[in-house]
């Protein structure tokens, strides 16, 4: 598989900051050290008619859905990363977020609909900002590439979603959903990213070729082989420096591929 596909994969969804950012390891060993014996579990599901008619009251007074809601999805993406996607059940969930399971349903939905609130979470980190600089020049397109190359670098080889990528990988036969949807959701959003780069560009005759054939071609100088050596764990991740420079690499290398229409020699 070459570098470029792996760019597909890329979460965000799985962010490095708000869940992806908050400490895994002592939220494991928190939820871990939570984790309800027979007695307890009966003990919880004997109170949850209760439990959850309280809970909702508050609800309903103090507005405090979504933050119940987030930490739903946190608890559910530990447990995922913790046990494994297949073999997490609602009850643990439900415990280490500390609500009953109907309002797991109510408020998130089932295990699956889980996993792509998360994955959905990351992935909105790779659209194009709102503010994307118009692409009058190559000076302001090799700008945004290395602008955006290095946010995706950054984003993508966080120790968390090289983790996520792992278990989608060690899910697939028991759990292929885990992959479906790191493919449907946010491989098409950070590859759709950077073909709106490119259809600016050659919209502005920066550029000539496919949108999708350009975007490929850039995440293929952006990642060489980067992100399978992270995922097989033979490489470290890039500090800062060197993720800003492989994105500055990245557009010269990919520009000097691509001349400026008006700049190619007659043939």
């Amino acid at each position: 598989m070459i570098a470029s596909d792996f760019l597909g994969l890329v979460l965000v969804p799985v962010s490095t900051t708000h869940w992806f950012r908050r400490s895994y390891k002592r939220k494991v060993a928190s939820c871990e050290h939570e984790k309800p014996d027979d007695g307890t579990i009966r003990y919880q599901q004997s109170r949850e008619g209760v439990a959850t008619a309280s809970r909702s009251k508050r609800r309903q007074e103090g507005g405090d859905e979504t933050a119940v809601r987030e930490r739903i999805l946190d608890a559910a993406f530990d447990a995922f990363m913790r046990s494994g996607y297949a073999t997490t059940s609602m009850l643990e969930i439900a415990t280490c977020a500390r609500v009953s399971k109907r309002e797991l349903y109510a408020l998130v939905g089932n295990k699956q609909e889980m996993l792509i609130a998360c994955i959905r979470r990351r992935a909105k980190r790779f659209d194009v900002p709102a503010d994307l600089p118009v692409l009058r020049d190559r000076e302001t397109l090799a700008q945004v590439l290395v602008s955006f190359g290095t946010k995706l670098v950054r984003e993508a080889s966080d120790p968390t979603v090289i983790a996520v990528f792992r278990l989608a990988i060690s899910e697939v036969i028991q759990a292929p959903e885990v992959a479906r949807a790191l493919d449907s959701i946010a491989r098409e959003r950070s590859r759709a990213a950077l073909r709106k780069i490119m259809a600016q560009a050659q919209a502005s005759g920066l550029l000539t070729g496919r949108p999708a054939e350009l975007a490929k071609q850039f995440a293929g100088l952006l990642w060489r082989d980067l992100q399978v050596s992270l995922l097989l764990g033979v490489a470290d991740r890039p500090n800062s420096r060197e993720i800003a420079q492989r994105a500055r690499d990245a557009a010269a290398a990919f520009l000097q591929l691509h001349p400026q229409p008006n700049d190619m020699p007659a043939s």
